[in-house]
């Protein structure tokens, strides 16, 4: 990363477009299609994808700084677009260990596809090792996937839904299968998108609800047919290190953001009491000190697990609890910041229309994304410990 200018695919301009924007789209619950393809125009959309076949040819560490920079202008712009990143991530961990199976990802990047994630469903916190949606096997080597599908980020604008199910009829079932779903689907009733995200925060993520009714992935987007459960396979690695990262990169920006909120606002503020800044007032210093000691601790965390990734690190069975001990660190430490940040700024952050209520609303979502605490927990635990006696 060196070499690597984040303003070569996320110019300043660009930037504060998208944050002027950003409270607009909170405030009217709509998603952000300025942004997309503005992000688009620039190649954002694409940086994950190798020079040859038209993209960026970034690393995950690159990408992980970018969605810090985009995350501090637009937190839901960037969760958005961190599905489809994690799509295109998720081919180059592949590709980079000699496995071709997502190279149709990669080209549909590069020419304009939007790839969404429909991996989320109600009560299954298997995530990834388990599905309650049903994969049944066509004659053609195609599946049709029927169950319902939550937090479908980029919901109105997505051209190809990743997503899993179970296919419990094979004879060597049942197996895990993932493929895409193209948006075609939709138009044969195969797919049904809700109009339900009308959320706390992060509302210009549009992640709505999909309830897939026989919707078909043909044979060449299927990608992978894997036994259930906790599985070595090379495309679980792929989506959990890119998901845990880019989502870590996520929150981490809004802690910046919320930070230098908070600096903004100690200099800004005078105290009656000593007719000082706020920046002199010995309590508000150690708030701002303690936010400053906890942000500055995630992104190097961020750079080196996301190059462990690119340079094809060799971390064995540690691999899972490093990367859900990172995304709960960033999601705890960014929550604890923008709590600290509002303190500093005093009662005007608790109107809608300020920057920093719109952070505490939407820095609450990372609670919610897998690995969730319990699971983070659960995945430290047993790579020190030991898995649970039954």
């Amino acid at each position: 990363m060196s070499d690597f200018d984040p303003r070569a695919f996320l110019p300043d301009d660009l930037l504060e477009r998208i944050r002027e924007r950003a409270p607009i789209h909170d405030r009217d619950n709509t998603f952000p299609d300025a942004d997309l393809a503005e992000l688009r125009e620039a190649g954002y959309l694409a940086m994950l994808v190798p020079r040859e076949l038209g993209g960026g040819g970034l690393g995950l560490a690159a990408a992980s700084a970018l969605q810090q920079r985009l995350a501090g202008a637009a937190p839901a712009t960037a969760l958005a677009v961190n599905m489809h990143l994690v799509w295109t991530g998720v081919a180059k961990v592949l590709a980079d260990r000699g496995i071709d199976d997502l190279r149709f990802v990669q080209e549909g990047a590069a020419s304009g596809e939007v790839f969404a994630f429909g991996i989320s469903e109600a009560g299954n916190d298997l995530v990834l090792f388990g599905s309650g949606t049903d994969a049944a096997p066509q004659p053609d080597g195609g599946y049709a996937f029927t169950g319902t599908k939550i937090f479908t980020s980029l919901a109105p604008v997505w051209t190809q839904l990743g997503l899993h199910g179970l296919d419990t009829v094979s004879p060597d079932g049942p197996k895990m299968v993932y493929a895409f779903v193209s948006r075609s689907e939709e138009a044969e009733g195969r797919v049904v998108t809700a109009d339900d995200w009308d959320t706390l925060g992060m509302r210009g993520t549009q992640s709505r609800t999909t309830r897939l009714r026989g919707a078909v992935a043909p044979a060449e987007r299927v990608a992978r047919r894997i036994d259930p459960g906790p599985n070595p396979d090379p495309l679980v690695f792929g989506i959990f290190s890119v998901f845990e990262i880019l989502l870590a990169s996520v929150y981490t920006g809004i802690a910046r953001r919320a930070l230098s909120l908070a600096v903004e606002a100690a200099g800004a503020r005078t105290s009656k009491r000593t007719g000082k800044p706020y920046a002199q007032d010995p309590d508000i210093r150690r708030r701002i000190a303690d936010m400053a000691v906890a942000y500055d601790a995630l992104p190097p965390q961020l750079a080196a697990l996301a190059r462990d990734v690119d340079e094809l690190a060799d971390h064995g069975p540690r691999w899972f609890s490093l990367l859900a001990g990172l995304k709960h660190r960033a999601v705890t430490a960014a929550k604890e910041i923008v709590d600290e940040a509002v303190l500093v700024a005093g009662g005007s952050s608790y109107f809608s229309s300020h920057e920093l209520g719109r952070l505490y609303r939407d820095v609450l979502a990372g609670l919610f994304h897998p690995s969730d605490p319990e699971s983070a927990r659960s995945t430290v635990a047993t790579a020190w410990l030991g898995p649970l006696e039954d």
